[in-house]
């Protein structure tokens, strides 16, 4: 019988003490908020305001513009995940999540202090397109990083629940935008929050980065970097590596993740928010209470992350997956007739139904990317796999239901769109082999090389 002393990861290696796992667990959570309470504010006001305010020279293309924006920061995921994943591999998780923290703030900070295209014309959607730009490098290397720090440090019966702590943190981060935009959305109605309303909360991002920056450096570096820097065995060339043994792995995994990403975009990419308040579309809402429905939603997508991180450690992450995708499945189906009949509180219960498979298909993510790579390259593949997906599923999600909308008129070619989507996310899962529990360190790296897909070597 295994000593409970000794680290799962490692043996004879004495585990991190439960308050470093809780330090490390809160220190995730606050930091991934931060980043994406900072991504997802710039995707509602993409869907709010961004149109009228920085693309209004493009006439009835401009919401169409203003979306893609989202999607242009997913294309430069991969360069933040080969930056981060390469640094990260080499010199260690923590100070790459510091360094992403503090890029992120800087960028969103400056969207809130920029001039409109009335004040200075066509440099204004630039500059707006180049600070979004650094979002999305902030964000490719950010995941990866606070995923194996909270792996890395958990018991191995327990990863699925302490790797949903950096996953809460993006139905938290879009808790708190919708929930900041709802509130500013009141207190400044009307002309005033298109005037200079919507700029708050972009400038509240310095308090937050305050905040996430003290956490996360009083956190210890992961144990089995640690490990890999005491021997000195870190990967000269970690994405090198990486692509020629893992390639078709990287490419899978992404895949399991664009399943997920491409419907959860509907709300964290400002499509849903847009589709019901766009006072020429077929329900014109008011603002306020669609981003309530919203924040509603992003609740309850974080208690399904959390859920689904704690039963995968009981059933595996597999078939965590599994039940997860029905539930999207279903909540993809449901979504739009509930949407469409213009009642806010249907609105409000159509998004919280797809929350729970969301939660689903996204809460034991961090553990089972975590396994399915290498302890030398594990920051390359999880951090690259996580921003492929991201372009492959997110990134035009809603520019795509957009012009689906605009081309057959129906919201019912958006819902397929999803659909397939989350087949897609399917299917590569069911490509894959379940590998929960299997140790992390870099004495078992034989083992961790072994290929989970389920054909092929």
């Amino acid at each position: 019988m295994s000593n409970p002393a000794q680290d799962e990861r490692t043996p004879g290696r004495t585990a991190p003490p439960s308050s470093d796992r809780r330090r490390v667990a809160f220190a995730t959570v606050v930091g991934t908020t931060v980043e994406w309470y900072d991504f997802f504010v710039y995707a509602s006001a993409a869907g709010l305001v961004f149109g009228k305010l920085f693309f209004s020279g493009l006439g009835a293309n401009s919401t169409l513009v203003s979306f893609a924006t989202v999607g242009v920061s997913f294309l430069f995921r991969p360069l933040g995940a080969f930056l981060a994943g390469h640094f990260g591999d080499k010199y260690g998780r923590r100070v790459v999540l510091v360094l992403t923290l503090i890029l992120m703030g800087a960028a969103t900070t400056l969207i809130g202090v920029l001039p409109t295209f009335d004040q200075i014309g066509v440099l204004a959607p630039v500059l707006l397109i180049l600070l979004r730009i650094l979002q999305g490098v902030s964000a490719g290397g950010e995941w990866g990083g606070a995923v194996l720090m909270a792996v890395e440090h958990a018991p191995s019966k327990r990863r699925g629940l302490f790797g949903a702590s950096p996953q809460i943190g993006v139905p938290l981060g879009l808790l708190l935008a919708s929930g900041v935009l709802a509130l500013t959305s009141l207190l400044v109605p009307g002309q005033a929050f298109l005037d200079w309303g919507w700029r708050i909360p972009f400038l509240l991002s310095v308090g937050l980065i305050l905040v996430g920056h003290y956490v996360r450096r009083r956190v210890e570096e992961s144990p089995v970097f640690r490990e890999i820097a005491e021997r000195r065995e870190q990967t000269r060339t970690p994405i090198i590596q990486l692509f020629r043994k893992h390639a078709v792995l990287v490419l899978v995994a992404a895949l399991v993740f664009a399943g997920n990403n491409a419907v959860g975009y509907m709300t964290t990419g400002g499509y849903i928010q847009n589709y019901a308040t766009n006072p020429k579309g077929p329900i014109g809402l008011d603002r306020g209470p669609v981003l309530w429905a919203v924040t509603a939603s992003a609740a309850t997508w974080l208690l399904s992350t959390w859920a689904a991180g704690a039963v995968s450690d009981r059933i595996g992450r597999r078939r965590t997956y599994v039940v997860g995708w029905i539930a999207q499945l279903a909540g993809v189906a449901l979504l739009f007739p509930l949407v469409d009949t213009g009642n806010i509180v249907l609105l409000a219960l159509g998004l919280i139904i797809l929350s729970v498979g969301l939660g689903f298909t996204y809460g034991q993510q961090a553990a089972f990317y975590a396994e399915l790579f290498p302890a030398s390259i594990r920051f390359s593949g999880v951090s690259i796999s996580y921003a492929l997906g991201a372009i492959l599923g997110g990134a035009f999600a809603p520019t795509i239901a957009t012009a689906l909308v605009d081309a057959t008129g129906t919201s019912v070619s958006v819902a397929v769109y999803l659909a397939g989507m989350t087949v897609v996310g399917l299917i590569a899962t069911l490509l894959l082999r379940d590998r929960s529990g299997i140790p992390l360190g870099p004495d078992h790296e034989a083992e961790q090389a072994v290929s989970p897909l389920r054909f092929g070597k």
